[in-house]
């Protein structure tokens, strides 16, 4: 395949990041990738860089589908890591207000994922197609034409030696997750910064891994309350790698306890008292550990008139989403398809044409995780007509689903991104919502709880 320029330089070695060096290695005659942290050990620690690479991570199935596109044969290659896979529908134990809903075979595969291993494996494969890796380097700033007109580069700092130069580029992509710091350097060169739309969650949520009997679920993979307006603390507790992984999660302030007696007992308050009865005596492998995330944040670039050329942002730095959702790793993977889409027109895609793309990726998920974040009483934001109505529809279909595979089947298509969410609105599961029942209410208790918590946030 024809060249589209000499050399492009990938900002951070990310998820985003390492899926956009294996698709611009078929466009660019060399293509570095530049991050921080220390790449060289491939292991289950999470780098400095990726926090949340210790807790609970799941690949939905349109990412997994792309993924394995891009690398041939990967998901036997996780499993031959430990990393289980299984159906969407079937193998894992979905469960709203204290009921489990049916189990139905989708035809979606789900990895239970160990984040650092993922991204080492997959940095091995990118790194086979001639990308070039420079790690333990700081990225200081961008390197412009006289007019700022054109990115031509990245200035860089190597660890080791305190040494700086430019790494010159036809095409730098920022993939440097949440902290892009792309604003700055857009409001630095004369441009203005991409309007933000933040949904603040306040997030919190902490982790632990255990010793236990793999069999422990039988063929399923994880339990997963999720968290909703009646029951506002979710969990995932799932196996991955030969061990077992509880993430306790809470929003608007009500965080997860690190002590070993306070997250036990914030485990037991789940509305499936299995979990704590799994966990309470089991074997523990380290402490529980947290991390916060205060807010989704999207960052509308499509709405700028300038931006300077030889630049693209993908990934987080465009929009970062609740992780609760597991979306992020998936809409980085279909905005790299967009990128492939766009290179094989020759070129690299206008700013106003790139965007665009990726925003009409975006529109879809953000949709789904602001509209579930907005259904808590205490998040602030826009609760438009068609909010209320799809959170209250939601709540009759969840209400539904523990006696009706259908209803679980619409859900679980839309929650792994294979199906647009007006899907769940078709007739048949419509008249299905319509029968199923009046939802749990959430007490006026939970939403001064959560109230409150916010406030002393």
């Amino acid at each position: 395949m024809a060249d589209v320029g000499q050399r492009a330089v990938v900002l951070g070695a990310s998820m985003a990041g390492l899926m956009a060096a294996r698709v611009l290695a078929e466009f660019y005659g060399e293509v570095v990738v530049v991050d921080r942290d220390d790449l060289s050990e491939v292991s289950g620690t999470p780098r400095n860089s990726v926090r949340q690479g210790g807790h609970a991570h799941a690949l939905l199935a349109r990412g997994l589908r792309v993924l394995e596109e891009l690398y041939p044969g990967l998901t036997d290659e996780l499993v031959a890591l430990g990393m289980p896979v299984g159906d969407l529908g079937d193998n894992l134990r979905w469960i709203f207000n204290g009921r489990q809903i049916a189990k139905v075979h989708t035809g979606l595969v789900v990895v239970s994922l160990v984040r650092p291993l993922l991204e080492g494996h997959v940095r091995t494969r990118t790194a086979a197609l001639g990308v070039v890796f420079r790690d333990r380097t700081d990225i200081l700033g961008l390197a412009t034409t006289a007019d700022r007109g054109r990115v031509t580069g990245v200035r860089v700092r190597d660890q080791a030696d305190d040494s700086t130069e430019v790494l010159e580029a036809d095409l730098v992509l920022d993939a440097t997750g949440r902290g892009s710091r792309t604003p700055a350097w857009l409001e630095e060169l004369g441009y203005e910064r991409a309007p933000e739309e933040k949904i603040k969650v306040g997030l919190s949520y902490v982790t632990q891994h255990f010793r236990l009997p793999e069999d422990l679920l039988g063929d399923d993979l994880a339990s997963i309350p999720v968290a909703t307006p009646g029951h506002p603390r979710g969990a995932v507790f799932s196996r991955a790698c030969g061990r077992w992984q509880l993430s306790l999660t809470g929003i608007l302030g009500d965080q997860p306890p690190t002590d070993q007696e306070g997250f036990l007992a914030y485990a037991k308050s789940l509305p499936v008292p299995e979990i704590h009865e799994w966990v309470r005596d089991a074997e523990r492998i380290d402490t529980p550990t947290a991390i916060r995330y205060p807010a989704s944040v999207r960052r509308h670039y499509e709405k700028l008139t300038r931006f300077p050329a030889g630049m693209l942002v993908l990934g987080d730095g465009a929009t970062s989403f609740n992780p609760v959702y597991a979306q992020g790793m998936t809409v980085a993977a279909l905005e790299v398809l967009k990128l492939r889409e766009n290179l094989r027109r020759g070129s690299v895609p206008h700013f106003r044409r790139w965007f665009a793309d990726i925003a009409k990726v975006i529109d879809a998920p953000w949709e789904i995780a602001t509209t579930g974040d907005l259904a808590f009483p205490g998040v602030e934001g826009r609760r438009t007509a068609k909010v209320r109505f799809v959170n209250a529809y939601l709540a009759r279909l969840h209400a539904g689903a523990p006696r009706d595979p259908h209803l679980s089947n619409a859900f679980l298509r839309v929650a792994g991104l294979i199906d647009a969410p007006p899907s769940m609105m078709k007739p048949g599961t419509l008249l299905r919502v319509l029968r199923a029942g009046k939802p749990p209410a959430t007490t006026a208790t939970t939403g001064d709880r959560l109230r409150s918590a916010a406030r002393a946030d």
